[in-house]
C-alpha cells in the first residue's frame, strides 16, 4: 500500500477540516426541537394520529419531579416536532399528582392514556427511617390507582371520567409498609398490541428508602376486549405473569428490577429489558404471552460480553424492518454492583446516550436478539446532565427520537447513516475512506511527515471573543505486527514541551493514549487484555470533539471498562485547543499500517476495518 498523506491549507486559529459549531452535530442534544411543558417534563411519548399528527403525552408541573401539581398534558404536532399545539390537560394541575403517562392508539382511532393518580389524595407514605427521617415519604406520585382516560378525537380532548384499572395483588403488595391498602407503582414502559389483545407495562414498588424505591417488579396488564370495546366501563384486564411474583432482577441480584421496556418478536414471543442497580441491564422472554417468563439474565452483546448500564431507562424498540434498537448508557458492572450507595449512586451518568442495534436470530428456545456494539446517538456539553426516558417514532422512512433531561424534552432526527451502520453486517469501505488525510503502509522503523489534526475550538469572531467549540476530532487506526511484548512507544509527535500525540503500549495487553496542546494534558487507556501478544493487533482509537469523549475499539471490539474500571470511554474538556505536536510523526517498526482521520470514526466503522484486516 502506497503512503497518502491529504495536507489541507492551515493557518493560524482556523482549519478547514472542522465544523463551525455545535449546530453541525446532530446528536448535540440542544439541535432538537422542543416540546412544550412546565418547569418539570417527564416520558415525552408519541403516537401518530388518524388525522397525522404526532399527539405527545407528558406529566409535567411547575415544580420539581414529584412536587404537588404534577400531572399529565398532551400536545399535537404535524411538522415532526418542529411546532406544536398549546398544552391540553388530560389532569388539571391543582388536583391530586397525576403522573407517568403511556399512550396506546388502536384501530378505530381512539386513543388511551395510561397513568398513575393519587386518587385519595394521600399526603404521606410510610417509609424507612433512615433516610426518611419522620418515617414517612412526603413524594406521593408513586401510588394510589393505576387508571386510563380516553380521547376520540385525536388528543384535542380527554373523556371527563377517569377508569380506575383491577391490579391483581402479590407478594410485593402485601409485603409494603402498609400491607397493601394502599398500592405503591409506576410505570415508563409503553403499551403494546398482541394478537387481538392491548398489553401495558406496570412497575410494582415494595417500599420507599434510599433511592426512593427499595425493591421493584414489573407485570404486564392485558386486555382482550380493549382494542374494540367502546364502553370503557366494560374492558377486562388481568394481571401477568401467573403466579405471587412479577419480573425480577436476575439471580444474585439485588431488589430493584423496574421501567421494563417490552417488545414483540416475529415469533410472537415477548421481549423484555429492563434496569436494575446490578451495574447491568437484565431481560427476560415469555413464550406464552406474558403468562411466565424464562429466568432473568444479564443483557449481553453478540459476542457474549455483558453490557453495563446504571439505574436508568433502557429501552428497546422493534421497528418496521423487522430489526432492533436499544437505548442505554454504556457503564456500569461492578463498580456499581459493589458501591454501597448504589441505590442512589447508580441514577447517575445518563449522558451521553447510546445505541444498539438488534437483529434475531433462532435458537432452541425460540426467536432471541443479538445486539451490535454501542454507537453514541445523543449528548450534551454538561455530563451531569442527565437524558432519558426516550420515545422512537418512524415515519416515511426516518427515525426519531424524543427525551427528557426532566426540564426540557426534545425531538431529535436520528442520522440514517447511523442506523444503517447499526443493523449492516458489511459497510462500503470507500463510504469508510471520508475524512482519511493519512494513509500507508510500514516496512521499518520510519518518521514520515505528519499531517495537521483538527482543532477542537478557536477564539471566535465577535467580542468579546470568547472560544468556539468546533466540535472536530479525529480518529488513529493502526495495524500492529506481533512483535510486541514489553513496553515500547507506537507512535509519537510530541514536542519538547509536551504538546502533541503519543501512543505506547503499556504491557498487559494495555494501549495507551496522550495529548496536549502544550497547555492541557489528557491521557486515556484501552482496557486490560485488549492486545493479544504473539499475534497482529488491530487498534482504532477515537477522538471526538463533540461530546468530548476518547475511546478504543481493539481488535473489533468496544472498550467498555470491562471488570477493571465502570467507564471504557474517557472525557477531555473543551478547554484543550488541539492536539498538534511535530510536523513530523515517529513510527515504532511495530507499525504495519496507520490511517488518520480527521473525523471521529464510528464504531461500526472501526469494526469494519478490522474486519478488512482480519481477512487479509
Amino acid at each position: 500500500m502506497e503512503c497518502r498523506c491529504f495536507l489541507p491549507n492551515v493557518s493560524g486559529e482556523t482549519n478547514s477540516m472542522t465544523p463551525n459549531n455545535h449546530n453541525t452535530d446532530n446528536r448535540h442534544i440542544d439541535n432538537g426541537y422542543k416540546i412544550p411543558s412546565q418547569e418539570y417534563c417527564d416520558q415525552p411519548y408519541v403516537v401518530q394520529t388518524d388525522d397525522g399528527a404526532w399527539l405527545c403525552i407528558m406529566t409535567t408541573g411547575s415544580g420539581h419531579e414529584g412536587a404537588t401539581g404534577q400531572h399529565v398534558v398532551s400536545t399535537r404536532s404535524f411538522d415532526r416536532g418542529k411546532s406544536w399545539s398549546n398544552l391540553v390537560d388530560v389532569e388539571p394541575a391543582d388536583g391530586p399528582e397525576a403522573s407517568y403517562a403511556v399512550v396506546l392508539k388502536v384501530a378505530s382511532g381512539r386513543i388511551y392514556v395510561f397513568y398513575n393518580h393519587n386518587s385519595d389524595n394521600i399526603r404521606q407514605v410510610k417509609a424507612t427511617n433512615p433516610p426518611y427521617t419522620s418515617g414517612y415519604c412526603d413524594r406521593v406520585d408513586s401510588l394510589g390507582y393505576f387508571v386510563f382516560k380516553y380521547s376520540d378525537d385525536g388528543g384535542l380532548s380527554w373523556s371527563d371520567e377517569r377508569y380506575r384499572i383491577p391490579v391483581r395483588e402479590m407478594e410485593i403488595d402485601r409485603q409494603n409498609a402498609d400491607a397493601g391498602s394502599i398500592r405503591y407503582f409506576w410505570n415508563v414502559g409503553k403499551p403494546f398490541v398482541h394478537n387481538g389483545s392491548a398489553f401495558v407495562s406496570l412497575h410494582k414498588v415494595g417500599g420507599f428508602g434510599y433511592g426512593f424505591f427499595t425493591s421493584n417488579e414489573g407485570v404486564l396488564l392485558k386486555s382482550e376486549n380493549l382494542l374494540f370495546e367502546s364502553d370503557p366501563n366494560k374492558v377486562e384486564w388481568e394481571t401477568l405473569p401467573e403466579g405471587d411474583r412479577g419480573i425480577r432482577a436476575p439471580s444474585g441480584g439485588s431488589t430493584i428490577a423496574s421501567e421494563h421496556s417490552y417488545s414483540v418478536l416475529s415469533d410472537g414471543s415477548f421481549y423484555c429489558v429492563y434496569r436494575t442497580i446490578d451495574g447491568h441491564p437484565g431481560c427476560s422472554y415469555s413464550r406464552d404471552e406474558g403468562k411466565s417468563w424464562s429466568l432473568p439474565s444479564y443483557k449481553r452483546f453478540a459476542d457474549g460480553r455483558l453490557m453495563k448500564h446504571p439505574r436508568a431507562a433502557n429501552f428497546v424498540w422493534r421497528c418496521s424492518n423487522g430489526k432492533y434498537l436499544y437505548w442505554f448508557h454504556n457503564h456500569g458492572g461492578n463498580f456499581i454492583r459493589e458501591d454501597p450507595n448504589r441505590r442512589s449512586n447508580a441514577y447517575s451518568d445518563r449522558n451521553p446516550a447510546w445505541l444498539c442495534g438488534g437483529i434475531e436470530v433462532e435458537t432452541d428456545e425460540g426467536i432471541c436478539l443479538e445486539w451490535s456494539q454501542p454507537e453514541i446517538v445523543l449528548y450534551d456539553d454538561d455530563p451531569y446532565i442527565r437524558m432519558s426516558y426516550p420515545d422512537l417514532i418512524e415515519e416515511d422512512g426516518q427515525y426519531y427520537l424524543t427525551e427528557t433531561q426532566k426540564d426540557i424534552a426534545r425531538v431529535h432526527k436520528i442520522s440514517p447513516d447511523l442506523l444503517n451502520g447499526l443493523w449492516s453486517e458489511k459497510c462500503d469501505l470507500e463510504n469508510l475512506r471520508n475524512g482519511l488525510v493519512f494513509e500507508k503502509s510500514f516496512e521499518k522503523n520510519e518518521i514520515i511527515a505528519m499531517p495537521p489534526l483538527p482543532l477542537f475550538n478557536r477564539r471566535g469572531s465577535e467580542s468579546p471573543y470568547g472560544s468556539e467549540d468546533l466540535r472536530s476530532g479525529f480518529s488513529l487506526e493502526l495495524r500492529l505486527g506481533s512483535d510486541i511484548k514489553e513496553p515500547m512507544f507506537i507512535l509519537d509527535t510530541r514536542r519538547t514541551d509536551g504538546q502533541g500525540i503519543y501512543l505506547k503500549y503499556q504491557g498487559n495487553g494495555v494501549v495507551e493514549f496522550f495529548m496536549s496542546d502544550g497547555r492541557t494534558c489528557v491521557t486515556w487507556c484501552s482496557d486490560p487484555g485488549g492486545v493479544v501478544i504473539g499475534r497482529p493487533n488491530h487498534v482504532v482509537v477515537v477522538v471526538d470533539g463533540g461530546p468530548k469523549l476518547i475511546s478504543f475499539i481493539v481488535n473489533g471490539v468496544f472498550q467498555d471498562g470491562g471488570e477493571t474500571r465502570q467507564f471504557g470511554w474517557g472525557r477531555f474538556g473543551r478547554e484543550l485547543r488541539h492536539a498538534n505536536g511535530t510536523e513530523s510523526l515517529k513510527i515504532n517498526d511495530s507499525v504495519e499500517i496507520l490511517r488518520i482521520f480527521n473525523r471521529p470514526l464510528r464504531t461500526f466503522e472501526a469494526i469494519s476495518f478490522f474486519k478488512v484486516e482480519e481477512e487479509k
